[in-house]
C-alpha cells in the first residue's frame, strides 16, 4: 500500500468530543482509495472475519466456496469430521482448485495440471510425480489455511489472516457472544442455513451499509411503505406504527456497545411477529395453537425469561467489521466486502432451526424475502439510500463531515440514537491509527 496518509490526517477522520457531545466522521473515509487500502491491511487482514456456518458442510467431503475478505476459499468438512477453511489456490501455479459453489467431493482436482487435494487440504496426487527431484516434498504443498487460524462459535465459522494473531475468537467477540447465543438458542438442536445465497453489489461504500443496518433513526421514514403494508395486511395495528414513530419517548430499545466495535441498536418485542414462536394474526388463525406450543417448549428448554428473548424479541447484531445478523421477523446473516471505495459485494443467507416444520419454514422464508431480500420492502430502500449518500459525497471538498452525535449526552437512549454506530467508528479509528494489531478490548462507551 502506498501510505500517503500522515498520522495527523488519520486522527482527524473521526472527531469524538465526548465532553461536548459531538461526533463527526470525515466523508473522505467513503471515497478515498488510500483509506480503503489501509482498511484492507489494518482491519480485514487483522480482525476475525465471518466465513460461513457449520450447517453448510454437514458430512465429510461437503464443501462450499466463496470469497472471504477478498480471498477465494473452500469451506469443507474433512474425513476426520473437522471443519476447515482452505485458501482456494493451487500450490502449483495458483489456479483456483475448486470452481463449484457447493457439493461433496473425495478430492479437489485443479483443472490446470491435475494436482489433487483431499478435503483436509493434503496434496494427494500429482500427474508425473516421478519427474520431480528428491528435494521436492509433496507434504509441503497442501492447500494453505488462513495464517491467523480458523475458529467456530455456536456453528459460526470465522477466519483470521494475520500470521501473528494472538486474540482467541471468543475474546474478540466479547459481549457479542450473548446475542449470537440468542440466535443459536432458537433451535433445540442446531440452526441451519437455508439452501441458497443472495449475492449482489451496491454502488456505495461498505461502511454506509454497516451504519444503515444498525440505524433505527431511518426506519419510519425510509421504510414507511413496509409499515403501511403491515397495517394493510393486518400484521400491525396503526397505533403500533405511531408508537414506533414516537420511540424516542418510549425508550423501548436500549442500544449497546458490545466491545471491539460490535454493537446492537437494541432488542424488543417484535410487533410484526417471528416464525420462531411469536404468533400474530397475519400468520393465520390455524397456526396459533402450534405457535403457543412452540413457545411452551421453548420455556421448558430455556426458562421463561430467556424464551421470551429468543422467541418474542428481535434486533440486529453488528459484528465488526462486516458481519450483520438481522434477527427480526426472520433471521438473516449478511456480509459486506469492499471492491472499491464506492462498491461493495453483499452476501446474504437465511438461518432457521433445523427442526422447523414446513409451515414455519415457509413463513420464515416469506418474511425473509419480503423484507430482507434484495427485491423485498427494505433492501431496495436501503440500497437507494446508501447509493444516494455515496453520490452526495462527491461534495466532500466542500462538505467535509457527517454527524453521528445523536443521543451522545443523553442518559437514557433509544434505538433512534447513534451509540451503536459510534461503537463501530471508534473501533475503526482505533485500528486505522494503530501500527501494530490491537489485542486489548475496546471499552464500550457512549
Amino acid at each position: 500500500m502506498a501510505d500517503t496518509m500522515d498520522s495527523r490526517r488519520l486522527s482527524e477522520l473521526v472527531i469524538d468530543d465526548r465532553e461536548r457531545g459531538l461526533f463527526r466522521v470525515h466523508r473522505s473515509v467513503f471515497t478515498d482509495p488510500d483509506i480503503l487500502a489501509r482498511e484492507r491491511e489494518r482491519i480485514f487482514d487483522r480482525c476475525w472475519i465471518y466465513a460461513g456456518h457449520e450447517s453448510e458442510v454437514r458430512k465429510p467431503g461437503d464443501f462450499v466456496t466463496r470469497r472471504v475478505a477478498g480471498r477465494p476459499v473452500i469451506i469443507t468438512r474433512g474425513r476426520d469430521g473437522k471443519v476447515r477453511v482452505l485458501l482456494n489456490t493451487c500450490t502449483h501455479r495458483g489456479a483456483m482448485v475448486c470452481r463449484e459453489p457447493a457439493g461433496n467431493a473425495r478430492v479437489h482436482q485443479c483443472f490446470y495440471h491435475g494436482w489433487s487435494f483431499t478435503p483436509e487440504g493434503k496434496l494427494s496426487g500429482i500427474p508425473g510425480r516421478a519427474a520431480y527431484s528428491e528435494a521436492f516434498d509433496q507434504r509441503e504443498l497442501g492447500l494453505r489455511e488462513p495464517p491467523g487460524g480458523t475458529s467456530v462459535y455456536r456453528d459460526f465459522i470465522f477466519v483470521n489472516f494475520y500470521p501473528a494473531n494472538d486474540v482467541p475468537l471468543e475474546d474478540y467477540l466479547w459481549n457479542a457472544k450473548d446475542y449470537l447465543d440468542l440466535v443459536a438458542d432458537q433451535s433445540a438442536g442446531r440452526m441451519e442455513i437455508v439452501s441458497g445465497t443472495q449475492s449482489y453489489t451496491v454502488r456505495a461504500n461498505y461502511k454506509l451499509l454497516v451504519e444503515n443496518s444498525i440505524d433505527g433513526y431511518h426506519a419510519m421514514t425510509t421504510h414507511k411503505r413496509y409499515f403501511d403494508w403491515l397495517v394493510d395486511a393486518n400484521a400491525m395495528d396503526r397505533m403500533e406504527t405511531e408508537f414506533l414513530r414516537d420511540a424516542d419517548e418510549s425508550r423501548r430499545f436500549s442500544p449497546r456497545a458490545l466491545g471491539n466495535g460490535h454493537s446492537v441498536p437494541g432488542r424488543a418485542v417484535a410487533s410484526w411477529g417471528r416464525p420462531m414462536a411469536h404468533w400474530i394474526p397475519y400468520f393465520g388463525k390455524e397456526r396459533e395453537s402450534h405457535f403457543k406450543e412452540m413457545y411452551r417448549n421453548a420455556v421448558e428448554r430455556l426458562g421463561q425469561e430467556r424464551a421470551h428473548q429468543v422467541c418474542m424479541c428481535s434486533g440486529n447484531l453488528q459484528i465488526f467489521p462486516n458481519l450483520l445478523i438481522n434477527d427480526i421477523m426472520s433471521t438473516n446473516i449478511r456480509t459486506y466486502y469492499p471492491v472499491e471505495p464506492g462498491c461493495v459485494e453483499v452476501s446474504s443467507w437465511c438461518l432457521g432451526p433445523e427442526e422447523e416444520e414446513p409451515e414455519e419454514r415457509a413463513l420464515r422464508l416469506d418474511n425473509f424475502v419480503s423484507f430482507l431480500g434484495p427485491g423485498g420492502f427494505a433492501s431496495p430502500d436501503d440500497i437507494e439510500v446508501v447509493e444516494v449518500c455515496q453520490r452526495g459525497y462527491e461534495t466532500v471538498g466542500e462538505v467535509n463531515y457527517s454527524d453521528v452525535s445523536r443521543g451522545m449526552k443523553r442518559s437514557s437512549l433509544s434505538e433512534r440514537d447513534e451509540l451503536q454506530i459510534r461503537a463501530f467508528w471508534r473501533q475503526w479509528s482505533r485500528l486505522m491509527n494503530a501500527e501494530e494489531p490491537v489485542s486489548i478490548h475496546d471499552r464500550p462507551g457512549l
